[in-house]
């Protein structure tokens, strides 16, 4: 992505972990949509610094990731957090690289707004390509609230 674009809608996870991988699966289900013209979706897999690049590209960020916290499979939460205190104590296995990539995103552009929704997992103990019922009923959840959130942030965007 070299042209910058109004919304990013990232989905992290691990495919191979099942539930780890609903953002991946929220991604990919919402790449079918028809979305608003300078919005795009990137499966953005396990994290890492590769993404640094298409991240600033964006003037806004749609995160959407597992959590491993204390709320029940499939919970839904919306945040949006400015420094990488403000994130959840436990995202799922990569929260250190998505952290970290934020905050070298804020250090080198200054701030983007980005919005972070997670769906609560259960630790993965086992490998499994499918989401359980609890977290595919979340992921319908996720995906209603992240276009919701997207309507706003493009008919935001579009009044600049």
């Amino acid at each position: 992505m070299t042209e910058k674009i109004d919304v990013l809608i990232v989905g992290l996870g691990n495919l191979i972990l099942g539930d780890e991988g609903v953002g991946v699966h929220a991604a990919r289900r919402l790449a079918k949509e028809d979305l608003p013209d300078r919005v795009a979706v990137l499966d953005g897999g396990s994290g890492g610094f590769h993404l640094l690049g298409p991240l600033t590209d964006a003037d806004c960020l749609i995160i959407m990731d597992a959590a491993l916290d204390d709320q029940p499979p499939g919970t839904v939460q919306h945040i949006r957090p400015r420094y990488a205190s403000d994130y959840p104590s436990s995202l799922s296995a990569h929260d250190i690289g998505l952290k970290d990539m934020l905050e070298a995103i804020h250090l080198l552009d200054g701030q983007v707004e980005t919005d972070l929704f997670t769906v609560s997992i259960e630790t993965p103990k086992t490998l499994s390509l499918d989401l359980t019922p609890p977290v595919q009923s979340g992921m319908d959840e996720l995906i209603h609230q992240v276009k919701r959130c997207l309507a706003s942030r493009c008919k935001n965007a579009m009044s600049q």
